[in-house]
């Protein structure tokens, strides 16, 4: 129980510790929304990456399916999602 009994220090002593306590958490604090900055772009580059390529592989899978209906003689539109009672729609 030594440690209840304990002085605390006076105002004009504990200022520095207070003030380099303070400083010590503005700089971590500082730090890391750095870190979070820097992850989050990161992040995006690495997602707008992915949608380029998405986009890429449906323009090369539409292109595909166009050059399909060209070599069987029909030069339409890809056939439109079946309806509920599994019939197609307009070609």
């Amino acid at each position: 129980m030594r440690l209840l009994a304990a002085p605390a220090l006076p105002l004009h002593k504990a200022g520095p510790y207070v003030a380099a306590a303070y400083i010590v958490f503005v700089l971590l604090v500082i730090a890391y929304v750095a870190i979070i900055a820097v992850r989050t772009s990161r992040t995006e580059r690495a997602l707008d990456e992915l949608q380029r390529d998405v986009e890429a592989r449906k323009e090369e899978h539409d292109s595909g399916r166009d050059l399909e209906h060209v070599a069987a003689g029909r030069l339409t539109r890809a056939p439109a999602a079946a309806s509920r009672e599994g019939e197609r729609g307009p070609a």
